[in-house]
């Protein structure tokens, strides 16, 4: 209804009229003050990793100390909802906090966040390492500190080998690339007391092997893949011997360029809680380097046998993880369905060790 001049209306619609006017600026005045809370600063908070959040994953050092771009999580691995940040300011709206190990014993204890802020009490510190313990100082006095832990260990919070056997969704033929040479070894950091050196002079002794990288020849483009395609075999020997410490160069240098892999590393039954029992050699399976090499040479005569090794190759591809992308997704993927548990680790070290 259209309003009527004042002395016009009849009375009833007077009062009818400063009943809406009364009401009309209650409701304004309302509003106002709705709109004024909402233009106030608010707290941030860590999300509860619950679907349909996003969660803000803080990397407090970057590994090694080389920036790299953020991963798309979503694009990369189908992991929805992730914001991966090196930011310190976002500390207190991290539902997670990576704290990469080697960058923690170079900083040590003191370069942890201390506050103020005060930690948010459901965001989760992650301990995120992927070297061996006998190359990862400075585990002592780390117990209590961590929530998670991140790391190739199977019982790890997070689990991240370096690679993995996935199944086809169908048989399919594998196509065996040409082989012109025999034993290859690719060697980075070469130390006379580690037992892989050790175990490779013995070697040498009966064998051929030809050595790669600091004591050796240059890669064939740089590219260690290209350049071990070309052998029968690969020393896919570590550089200690820990639970489930089985690295790249079983899974790229190897698996990766079609080499049958000889490992040196946890015991066999370890390796074969990820990998087909006949697809690798193990130098634990003969009493001496000479009986190895008398195998390898009895192999790379009998071609039948030689192809046994590959004989899972029709149902498995091979999976290498790629650092450090797929490490911030997966955990980024472990807080989104975790939901809101906590725990503390409390004693890191002896449980690395062990």
């Amino acid at each position: 209804m259209e309003p009527c001049p004042r002395r016009s209306c009849p009375r009833r619609w007077r009062r009818l009229w400063r009943r809406r006017w009364a009401l009309a600026a209650g409701l304004l005045g309302a509003a106002l003050a709705l709109f004024a809370c909402l233009r106030q600063p608010q707290p941030r908070v860590p999300t509860t990793g619950r679907a349909g959040d996003e969660v803000t994953v803080l990397l407090w050092w970057e590994p090694f100390g080389r920036p790299r771009r953020p991963a798309d999580c979503r694009r990369r691995y189908n992991v929805t909802g992730c914001r991966l940040s090196a930011d310190r300011g976002r500390l207190g709206e991290a539902r997670a906090v990576l704290f990469h190990h080697r960058d923690l014993a170079l900083h040590g204890a003191q370069g942890l966040p201390r506050g103020p802020p005060p930690r948010p009490p459901r965001q989760l510190w992650v301990w995120m390492n992927f070297e061996s313990p006998s190359h990862s100082p400075g585990l002592q006095g780390l117990g209590g500190v961590f929530n998670w832990t991140m790391s190739y260990r199977r019982d790890s919070d997070v689990f991240v080998p370096y690679g993995y056997l996935y199944a086809l969704p169908e048989p399919r033929p594998f196509v065996l690339p040409r082989k012109t040479r025999l034993v290859a070894w690719v060697i980075s950091n070469w130390n006379e007391e580690h037992a892989r050196v050790r175990y490779y002079r013995q070697l040498k002794e009966h064998l051929a092997i030809d050595v790669y990288g600091a004591q050796g020849l240059a890669l064939v483009e740089g590219s260690v893949v290209k350049t071990v395609s070309a052998y029968k075999f690969y020393l896919a020997f570590e550089n200690s011997q820990h639970t489930d410490y089985i690295t790249e160069k079983l899974w790229r240098n190897a698996f990766a360029a079609s080499a049958v892999p000889v490992v040196l590393g946890p015991r066999r039954a370890n390796y074969e809680r990820f990998i087909p029992a006949n697809s690798f050699i193990h130098v634990d399976d003969f009493p001496s380097p000479r009986l190895l090499a008398t195998y390898l040479k009895f192999l790379d005569k009998n071609k039948p046998n030689y192809r046994r090794y590959f004989a899972w190759r029709n149902k498995y591809e091979v999976h290498v993880t790629s650092f450090w992308d797929e490490h911030y997704c997966k955990v980024c993927e472990a807080v989104r369905t975790a939901g809101n548990q906590v725990k503390t680790v409390r004693n890191l070290a002896s449980w690395f060790e062990s």
